[in-house]
């Protein structure tokens, strides 16, 4: 078909930049500073900037800081919330601990950091790079990368749209563009299905550890006046998850009466019948959790992977011709929770590199100071602290492996600890045990008022794809998800989707009765979960039609 086609337009800058998160819009901002005169844009899949953005948010303020000083003088900042009351939990069945503040290390410290929508964040950020000058086309999703003669990245092109789902053009057809640039910054956030291209094509993981991910769930409450209380943070681990399963919950207090409620839950599980969606409303039952909810109205829903690898496992980050920041590099802070401060710094420093590359006349070519730098900068140091903790958490469990992950904090706070730099071992992908030995799982009805099943929540996230287009989750081998995905893991797909997109469905009864995998991807929020999971890397997400997807509220 491709020959068929017409030949896309193509429009050039000094630089293009594949994403509007944080660290995209924190990028384009600074290079606009930087180098006033540079032509850059930023293209975004989202139907408008903050659309896919989902976050719990606490954030610190440290790039803000740093990008926009005078940012808390101004009246329209969303930066309003700061955190009074910090709280750390231990959960036990019906029972809650409380962690001593004076016990957890100082990274951990939430006072002076901010509670905030990072979706209100971002088109505030966005509207500060127009007012510079770049320019931001979203729901336009970057579906290609370009290649030079030389083998450098050349830019990117956006996908075509009204393309039906048999491949056609539809009469709606419109070719996709190309955005060609001298340099091109990818901040596609964990997962970027870009960024893993880039990986695979330049062999940028060589040498690192495999990138490790967590799902993060999140609602948005409304709750009575009674039971919000501004400016608290509320952190646990424990309870619903057993000891092997690592993962943890954040409650946060912020604007007109509301509460971002949050559950992260570590993708190297291993019951294929554990459902991360189950265990976040599970874990709304606590005593502990549900009296914050009382009388109060879920309004906001929505999931998102997150790269929990850390230091270990940030890939080589600058090739020829671009670079990569934010999540898709893995630049998150797994014990803080927090990876908005440092996508920013990354896409600030990465900025800087390229400003000073196309001041020298440069072009094309692999920003060596980005990659050797970002390891001694603040984003380096943030990073190298806590590299224990997520392996440690790992391989000794919840109990131990916390206790530990804190002490390795505490020592690397004063230059030294006493694990070295711990691996992570094999990928999330290879972690599932085959349901034959495992336990399944029975999990409670939803309630309707506290909790909820996966439809109900996908239409609070306003999702929604043109539904005659090509399906933007691609199975490799029908034939091995049913001989392995299905019969020897039980078909966890559809408990590890938060939004209900996978279903194996029996087509007729008996004991020979033959089952079908159904992709309803109508319903995907994004979240990437499935092409970190699946036991045999036989789905692969891709980019759907510009525009499709979640349109989060403030979240």
């Amino acid at each position: 078909m491709s020959e068929e086609l017409p030949a896309r337009e193509a429009m050039e800058f000094d630089v293009v930049i594949v994403g509007g998160g944080p660290s995209g819009l924190a990028a384009a901002i600074r290079l606009k500073q930087v180098s006033p005169d540079a032509s850059v844009v930023v293209v975004e899949k989202g139907a408008e900037v903050g659309a896919h953005i989902l976050s719990g948010a606490c954030v610190d303020p440290i790039a803000f800081d740093r990008l926009l000083p005078g940012w808390r003088e101004e009246a329209d900042a969303p930066l309003k919330t700061k955190v009074k009351d910090d709280r750390f939990y231990m959960l036990f069945g019906q029972r809650a601990l409380r962690l001593p503040n004076a016990l957890m290390p100082p990274l951990l410290n939430n006072h002076g950091a901010f509670i905030v929508s990072l979706g209100d964040v971002c088109k505030w950020l966005a509207a500060k790079a127009e007012a510079l000058g770049v320019e931001i086309y979203p729901g336009f999703a970057a579906s290609e990368v370009l290649f030079g003669d030389n083998g450098e990245v050349v830019g990117v092109a956006t996908g075509d749209m009204g393309i039906g789902r048999d491949g056609a053009p539809k009469d709606t057809f419109t070719r996709g563009m190309e955005l060609r640039a001298k340099y091109t910054l990818f901040a596609e956030g964990a997962r970027g299905h870009l960024g893993k291209r880039l990986l695979a094509h330049y062999d940028l993981c060589k040498g690192r550890e495999p990138q490790k991910f967590g799902i993060g769930i999140k609602e948005l409450w409304q709750v009575t006046p009674d039971r919000h209380h501004p400016g608290l943070v509320q952190h646990t681990f424990g309870w619903p998850l057993d000891n092997k399963t690592g993962g943890g919950s954040f409650l946060y207090h912020y604007g007109e009466n509301l509460v971002a409620v949050g559950f992260v839950l570590h993708l190297n599980y291993e019951n294929p019948y554990l459902s991360p969606f189950e265990e976040f409303q599970r874990f709304k039952t606590h005593p502990l959790v549900r009296r914050t909810f009382t009388d109060g109205k879920r309004i906001g829903y929505g999931a998102r992977a997150i790269a929990e690898g850390g230091w270990q496992s940030v890939p080589k980050v600058a090739f020829p011709g671009g670079v990569l920041i934010g999540d898709d590099a893995g630049f998150l802070n797994v014990p803080r929770i927090k990876g908005t401060h440092n996508a920013m710094l990354s896409g600030m420093l990465a900025a800087e590199h390229v400003a000073a590359a196309l001041a020298a006349g440069r072009a094309g070519d692999e920003l060596t100071d980005y990659e050797t730098g970002w390891r001694s900068s603040d984003v380096g140091r943030d990073l190298w602290k806590v590299r224990n903790a997520k392996p440690l958490w790992s391989r000794f469990g919840t109990a131990i492996g916390i206790g530990l992950g804190g002490l390795d904090m505490w020592t690397n706070a004063m230059g030294f600890s006493f694990f070295g730099t711990r691996p992570h071992g094999k990928p999330d992908s290879a972690c599932l045990k085959p349901a034959a030995s495992c336990r399944p799982i029975t999990y409670p009805k939803p309630d309707g008022v506290l909790t909820f099943d996966r439809l109900s929540s996908v239409y609070l996230s306003n999702t929604n794809h043109e539904e005659d287009q090509p399906v933007h989750l691609q199975l490799a081998d029908p034939g091995l998800q049913k001989a392995s995905e299905y019969d020897v893991y039980a078909g966890p797909s559809g408990r590890y989707c938060p939004a209900g997109v996978y279903e194996w469905v029996r087509e007729d009864d008996g004991p020979q009765a033959r089952m079908r995998f159904v992709i309803n991807a109508q319903n995907c929020v994004h979240c990437k979960t499935c092409d970190i999971k699946d036991p045999n890397g036989n789905i692969t997400w891709v980019a759907p039609e510009g525009g499709g997807g979640p349109v989060y509220p403030s979240m």
